[in-house]
C-alpha cells in the first residue's frame, strides 16, 4: 500500500495560523503546581471487555478500581481504526483528515499542534514508553512523534526467524511497565510534573497472552486483555507507593477496537462499525487538598455522552491549566466529568471548544483504498443513527439495532442522503490542505508486514476516495491477505501459500499478494517457484522496492548474484534508510569483486544500525582478508558481542588474533568456535 512521507506541512484552515501555537511557559512563583499526566493507550481494545463499561468476563479489575476514582465515558468513540493515525489523532487532538496521519509512516508535521511538544513547553518532563514497532519514530512507522519527549522509549527491531517477537517487534506490558517505572523512580523529589505516555500492545494480533492468562482463559484475546491490566495493577499500585496516584490525571482508552467476524472483517483496519470504532475511555482528575482531607471520590458517575479520541489532548491541557491551542479541533471534556471538578480549580465553563464538535462523532478508513486499492470509508454518528458513505451506503438505527445489521439505506433514501451529505460537509468543514506526499517507502513495508498490516504499495493516492469497489464485497480477501501476511512472519509458510493463491483469484494484479506469496517459497528455498512469482510482482510494481528486494533475496540465495544486485541497488534507492537492502547490496557487491563498494555498503548499513550483526561480521571479515586484521578487530568484536552463540564470529576473531600474533586471545576464540560447534545434550 502507498505510504506517504512528507517532511514538513504548512497548511491553512481559513483565518487559522499552523504556526506558533504553543504558548509559552508560566511558571510564575504564584502559579500553582501543575499535575503530573499519565496517558494510558492500550492496543486493539474493544470497550465490551471492560469491566467498568458492564462487562462480567472479570477481565478488568484494576481499571475498574481506577475507573471508581475517574469519569468513564460509555460512548466513547476512535476516529479512524489504526494504531498510528489513532494516536496521532489523540496526541494533537485533530482529525485524521486535518493532521493527514491516516496510514502508517506517514510523518506527523511539525506545524501541528502536539500534546507532548506543548507540555514540553510548559515545563513538563516528557517520557513514552511504547509496546511495539508500530509507534516507534526511529524505525519509521511514526515519524514525528518523539517530537516534545525527552524520552521516547522504542528501540524495535525486525524479527528474524531465529528471534522471539518479544525481543525485536514488540514488548509485553509487564516490561513496558517496568521501564517505565524505572524512569519514575530515578526522578528526583523536586523535579518538575512529569507527563507519561504508556502504551501497550498486548491485546493485538497475534493473541499470545503469558501464562497464567494462557491457561486461565479460553480465549486468547480475553487473556491478553488481562494480562495488561494485571501489568496496569502493578503500575497503579507503584504510584500508590510513591505518593503519585492521587495527585496525577490519569488518562486511559483504547486506539480502536477489534473485530471478530461480526461484519465479515476479522481485526481492524477496512470497516467503521462499533466493534473497532467504539472504544473504552476514562479520566481520572487529579485531586487537591481540601476541606474533607485527601480521600479520592469513589463510585463517580459515567458519563453517557457521545464523545471522540479527539477530545483527550484538549481536556487533559484544561486540566493542566494550559491554554487549548485554536488549532486543536476536540474539544474539552472537562464539563462532562461532573464530580470533582472544583478538585482541580478549573471551572466547567471554562472548557474551550475548537472545532466542529461534538455530540456528531465523524470516523474514516483510508486503508481499503491504500492496502487494496478499493473505495475509502467514512462514518458520522449522529442522533440515533449511524450513518457509512461507500459505494453501498449504510444507515443504521442504533437505539433500535445497536449490533447494526440492518441497513436501512435502501429503505430510507432521503434519510441515507441527507445523513452522507452531512459526513462530507463535517469532512470538508474539519480537513486542511495536503502540502506534500510521497510513496511507501519500503523498509516502513517490510516492518509493518512482520505486524500483519498490507505493507506494500498499490499505488493508490495519499489521500482515499468514495467510489470503486466496496469493501464489504471484499472483506474476505482481506482477511485472508491479513492471515497470509502473519502466517509468512510466523514462518507458517504452506498455510500463507494457501490463503495468498486464494486472495489472487480474487485479485489477480495483487502486487503484494505475489511479493508475499514468493518470500514464502523463497522461504521454503522453492526458488523455482519463488522465482517466476517474484518476477511478476515486479512487473506488476515496477518502483515497489519491496517486490525487488524479495526478487534480489531469491536470485542471490540461487547464485545469480550478478543479476540480483541491481535489485538491491533499486530497493537501497528507494528506502536508504534500510539497513538490511544496504547490508543485501554489500553481499552481492562482495561476491562479484566489488568489494570498496562492499564497503561502502557496509559503513552505510552500520550506520543505521551499529549492532547489526552480519554487516560487523562481513565487514570484519572482508578487511581481514585484505590483510588488515587490526582493523577488522572492532567490527568482528562487536560481532560476537551482538551475537555470542555465533560460531563464525569466534572463529573469524581467532582468524584475526593470529594474524596478530596474539595466541591467547587466539586460543580461547577457538576454543569458544569448538565449543559452539559441539551438538547440544
Amino acid at each position: 500500500m502507498p505510504f506517504i512521507r512528507f517532511s514538513a506541512i504548512f497548511f491553512l484552515l481559513p483565518g487559522v495560523s499552523v504556526g506558533a501555537q504553543t504558548p509559552p511557559p508560566n511558571h510564575s512563583p504564584q502559579s500553582p503546581r501543575r499535575p503530573n499526566i499519565i496517558l494510558i493507550t492500550v492496543d486493539t481494545t474493544r470497550a465490551d471487555r471492560m469491566g467498568f463499561l458492564g462487562s462480567t468476563r472479570g477481565l478488568t479489575p484494576n481499571l475498574d478500581a481506577v475507573a471508581k476514582n475517574a469519569t468513564a465515558f460509555t460512548h466513547a468513540y476512535s476516529h479512524v481504526p489504526l494504531t498510528t493515525a489513532s494516536h496521532a489523532t489523540i496526541l494533537t487532538g485533530t482529525y485524521p483528515q486535518y493532521n493527514h496521519v491516516n496510514d502508517f509512516g506517514v510523518p506527523l508535521a511539525a506545524g501541528l499542534p502536539y500534546l507532548p511538544d506543548i507540555l514540553h513547553h510548559e515545563g513538563y518532563k516528557t517520557a513514552a514508553f511504547v509496546g511495539s514497532l508500530i509507534l516507534d519514530p526511529i524505525a519509521g512507522t511514526a515519524p514525528g512523534f518523539d517530537r516534545g519527549f525527552d524520552l521516547y522509549d522504542a528501540n524495535f527491531r525486525i524479527k528474524t526467524a531465529k528471534d522471539n517477537r518479544y525481543d525485536t517487534i514488540e514488548r509485553r506490558a509487564g516490561e513496558v511497565v517496568a521501564h517505565a517505572l524505572s524512569w519514575l523512580s530515578k526522578r528526583p523529589a523536586n523535579a518538575p510534573p512529569f507527563f507519561l505516555w504508556i502504551h501497550l500492545y498486548d491485546p493485538h494480533d497475534p493473541y499470545d497472552p503469558p501464562e497464567p492468562y494462557k491457561s486461565r482463559f479460553t480465549d486468547p484475546y480475553d487473556g491478553e486483555i488481562a494480562y495488561a491490566d494485571a501489568m496496569l495493577g502493578k503500575l497503579f499500585a507503584a504510584l500508590k507507593t510513591a505518593g503519585l496516584y492521587n495527585g496525577a490525571a490519569i488518562a486511559m482508552m483504547a486506539d480502536h477496537g477489534e473485530a471478530f467476524g461480526e461484519h465479515g472483517e476479522r481485526t481492524h483496519g477496512i470497516f467503521l462499525y462499533d466493534e473497532t470504532i467504539h472504544v473504552p475511555l476514562l479520566i481520572k482528575l487529579p485531586l487537591t487538598a481540601g476541606p474533607r482531607g485527601t480521600q479520592l471520590p469513589n463510585h463517580m458517575p459515567t458519563s453517557d455522552t457521545r464523545v471522540g479520541l479527539v477530545d483527550v489532548a484538549p481536556t487533559i491541557l484544561q486540566i493542566a491549566g494550559i491554554a487549548v491551542p485554536k488549532e486543536m479541533q476536540g474539544q474539552s471534556l472537562l464539563s462532562e466529568i461532573s464530580v470533582g471538578i472544583q478538585r482541580v480549580g478549573v471551572k466547567a465553563s471554562a472548557a474551550q471548544s475548537n472545532g466542529v464538535v461534538h455530540h456528531d462523532i465523524y470516523s474514516e478508513t483510508d486503508y481499503p483504498h491504500r492496502a487494496f486499492g478499493w473505495s475509502s470509508l467514512r462514518a458520522l454518528r449522529t442522533g440515533k443513527y449511524l450513518a457509512i458513505e461507500a459505494p453501498k451506503r449504510e444507515l443504521y438505527d442504533q437505539k433500535l439495532d445497536q449490533a447494526e445489521l440492518t441497513n436501512l439505506a435502501p429503505q430510507s433514501p432521503a434519510i441515507a442522503e441527507t445523513l452522507i451529505a452531512k459526513v462530507e460537509d463535517f469532512r470538508k468543514q474539519s480537513s486542511a490542505d495536503l502540502a506534500e506526499a510521497a510513496k511507501l517507502d519500503p523498509g516502513q513495508a517490510e516492518k509493518l508486514r512482520a505486524l500483519g498490516y498490507v505493507g506494500g504499495d498499490t499505488g493508490q493516492g495519499h489521500e482515499g476516495k468514495i467510489g470503486g469497489i466496496d469493501p464489504k464485497d471484499r472483506i474476505e480477501v482481506a482477511n485472508l491477505m491479513h492471515d497470509g501476511i502473519l502466517e509468512v512472519e510466523q514462518g507458517q509458510y504452506e498455510d500463507a501459500i494457501a490463503k495468498l493463491n486464494r486472495v489472487l483469484e480474487t485479485e489477480p494484479d495483487s502486487a503484494v499478494a505475489y511479493v508475499q506469496l514468493g518470500t514464502a517459497w523463497t522461504r521454503l528455498k522453492n526458488y523455482d517457484k519463488a522465482l517466476p512469482i517474484l518476477q511478476k510482482a515486479v512487473e506488476l510494481k515496477a518502483d515497489s522496492g519491496l517486490a525487488q528486494y524479495e526478487l534480489g533475496l531469491a536470485l542471490f540465495e540461487t547464485g545469480n548474484w550478478k543479476d540480483a544486485a541491481p535489485q538491491f541497488e533499486k530497493a537501497v534507492a528507494r528506502s536508504p534508510r534500510w539497513a538490511d537492502a544496504h547490508f543485501s547490496l554489500a553481499s552481492v557487491y562482495a561476491r562479484i569483486d566489488r568489494v570498496p563498494e562492499a564497503l561502502d555498503e557496509l559503513d552505510q548499513t552500520l550506520a543505521l544500525n551499529p549492532n547489526h550483526y552480519r554487516a560487523n561480521l562481513l565487514r570484519g571479515r572482508l578487511l581481514f582478508l585484505l590483510g588488515k586484521p587490526a582493523d577488522s578487530l572492532p567490527n568482528l568484536q562487536k560481532a560476537a558481542k551482538v551475537q555470542p552463540d555465533s560460531r563464525e564470529a569466534h572463529q573469524f576473531l581467532a582468524d584475526a588474533y593470529a594474524q596478530l600474533g596474539r595466541t591467547a586471545e587466539e586460543q580461547q576464540e577457538r576454543l569458544r568456535a569448538a565449543q559452539l560447534n559441539q551438538p547440544s545434550q
